[in-house]
């Protein structure tokens, strides 16, 4: 059984902040409730798994509840079981239900438009970042919870 640490607590707020921090920490919610289908797993378990704070899990599981991914029971046998076939659920799907974006771009800056680079990099790189979003949002559809699942 795991169980929370409170020594790592600080070292995960940083990675809970991470631009795909909360991506990472709801792919392993329904990565671990994918393992165990017949069971409702207690949000203490699932961050001791993760080494986070149950009340960060708790704010996952609550999103996933209102994309109807997931179902939770109340009382002393509750917790949370996966509701959907994971066979049908994409990654593409999970990282959207995070509110977060796909974005691989940077903070613009303003060139020096007199300088031959300067003038056309904001422009070039867009395209760049574009194409790379793409390629990215892609290949996240083409893969689903279960054949993640599958690696463990």
């Amino acid at each position: 059984m795991f169980s929370y640490n409170k020594t790592h607590y600080i070292c995960n707020i940083f990675y809970y902040s991470m631009l795909s921090g909360k991506f990472a920490i709801t792919i392993h919610i329904l990565t671990l409730l994918n393992k165990f289908p017949n069971d409702y797993l207690s949000s203490e378990y699932i961050a001791g798994s993760i080494n986070l704070n149950p009340v960060l899990v708790r704010k996952e599981i609550a999103n996933l509840k209102a994309h109807h991914i997931v179902e939770s029971k109340e009382g002393k046998n509750g917790g949370t079981k996966l509701a959907v076939d994971s066979s049908k659920l994409t990654l593409k799907e999970i990282f959207e239900m995070t509110f977060e974006t796909i974005n691989l771009g940077y903070a613009k800056n303003q060139p020096n438009p007199d300088c031959p680079v300067g003038k056309k990099i904001n422009q070039n790189l867009d395209a760049l970042y574009a194409d790379m979003n793409q390629k990215v949002s892609a290949q996240l559809q083409g893969i689903s919870l279960e054949d993640f699942s599958n690696q463990f």
